[in-house]
């Protein structure tokens, strides 16, 4: 019994060669018919393989870069994070100025708090250069001691401040990669002399770099003592831009949560707020934005996967009316078949199989498509686009799937034809 068994699925398996082998001799005689039939296939398939690999790959970048920043950074400011030039609605402009107050507050009580870091941001282009060189617009901070730590910033080379340099406004700075090569290029910068709107500071340390996140450095930038820029840039200080950022992370990655609770707690006492009414302050986190950025991408995604999907409706539907076409053109050879004893499963596997084999080699195609759209965008970009191993399986499963689909009504129909109509069929 097993045996017999065994030579039946044999002889099922060498039936489905054979009529695959058949399949791809018709599709090379008929090369434009069968391309025309495939757009739809292609289309959708390698929309499919290059969307996933956009999107891992993107998510990859963002990941990493939110990563540089630390991934359980906690930072209170006084408006809500935003894309593009937005500007902030009257409840936020009308909030109240977070302090260095609330930020020792916060370093004095937060006992879940590993750093407390107050930061000021000049975002508006201020000059640094040196006697022969001028940097080109980089971001100036206000910053503590705690500013390291808190946001994942690291000296490279020489040191950061000290509790001195900001208790005594000493004129010192530390740049970014990207200021200390084009104010001091191949030369140590450590030691030398640069102005910030004609203002001298010493160099004392140089960041690790970060790299850059759409299109933007990280490494243009330079921090000094948050004394000396409240004293250089008052109009920040008294409200004429973002005010006071207050970053903030956990001593424990599993305190992220209660940290953010406990903080959370520590300003809306010092600020007064009633238990019915909201926070006065925004809470920006890197783990949030993550998830935002994520959610965009998905939404993004979903979007061209269902236009990718209606390209493979549109492509099986194809598949579909060239195998009826099929079954029509080759109904005599139908009936001779069947004459010399082909089964109706034999015809129903043969057409099945051409369908299948049409489908998947369309698939294929569109993989190898999607593919090399994913290497172009890694070669030209330096966008570190991907094509997870699921994606492939999915871009053949779904190929697969679709030949079945589309040629199991013209294969049922190729069966069920009466074998003597058949060969009077002209």
């Amino acid at each position: 019994m097993m045996r017999a068994v065994g030579k039946s699925r044999r002889r099922l398996r060498l039936s489905w060669l054979e009529n695959v082998r058949f399949a791809l001799v018709a599709m090379r005689a008929q090369k434009l018919r069968t391309f025309l039939t495939l757009l739809g296939i292609v289309a959708g398939v390698s929309t499919v393989i290059m969307m996933v690999s956009f999107v891992a790959g993107f998510d990859r970048s963002v990941t990493q870069a939110f990563s540089s920043f630390g991934t359980h950074l906690v930072q209170f400011q006084k408006f809500e994070p935003r894309f593009g030039d937005n500007r902030p609605a009257e409840a936020e402009r009308n909030r109240r100025d977070l302090t260095l107050d609330d930020a020792a507050a916060l370093k004095r009580l937060a006992t879940l708090a590993a750093a407390v870091s107050p930061e000021r941001y000049l975002f508006t282009s201020a000059e640094v250069k040196t006697a022969r060189q001028t940097a080109n617009g980089p971001i100036i901070v206000g910053v503590t001691p705690d500013y390291p730590l808190a946001n994942h910033s690291f000296v490279e080379d020489g040191r950061f401040l000290t509790d001195a340099d900001v208790r005594h406004a000493a004129r010192v700075t530390v740049l970014g990669g990207d200021v200390a090569d084009a104010l001091f290029p191949h030369q140590d910068p450590i030691g030398r002399r640069l102005t910030i709107d004609g203002r001298a500071f010493d160099v004392i340390g140089v960041f690790e770099r970060k790299g850059s996140f759409l299109h933007g450095s990280n490494d243009n930038l330079l921090v000094i003592p948050i004394t000396v820029f409240d004293d250089q840039f008052p109009q920040v200080r008294d409200g004429g831009g973002d005010t006071l950022h207050i970053a903030t992370v956990p001593q424990r990655a599993a305190d992220f949560d209660a940290l953010i609770e406990q903080e959370t707690a520590i300003l809306r006492v010092r600020r007064r707020l009633r238990p019915n009414q909201d926070n006065d302050f925004a809470i920006f986190t890197s783990v949030g934005m993550l998830t935002n950025f994520r959610q965009i991408t998905g939404g993004v995604a979903a979007v061209m996967i269902l236009i990718a999907g209606i390209a493979l409706v549109v492509g099986g539907v194809g598949v579909m009316n060239i195998m009826l076409v099929n079954v029509t053109q080759r109904t005599r050879e139908i009936g001779l078949r069947k004459a010399v004893g082909g089964t109706r499963r034999d015809i129903a596997v043969q057409f099945l199989a051409e369908a299948v084999t049409l489908t998947t080699c369309g698939g294929a195609l569109g993989i190898a498509i999607g593919l090399a759209a994913a290497l172009l965008a890694r070669l030209l970009f330096n966008f570190q686009a991907a094509a997870p191993l699921c994606s492939i399986l999915l871009g053949f499963g779904v190929s697969t799937a679709i030949g079945l689909i589309a040629g199991l009504w013209p294969a049922i129909k190729a069966a069920n034809k009466d074998p003597i109509e058949a060969l009077r069929y002209e």
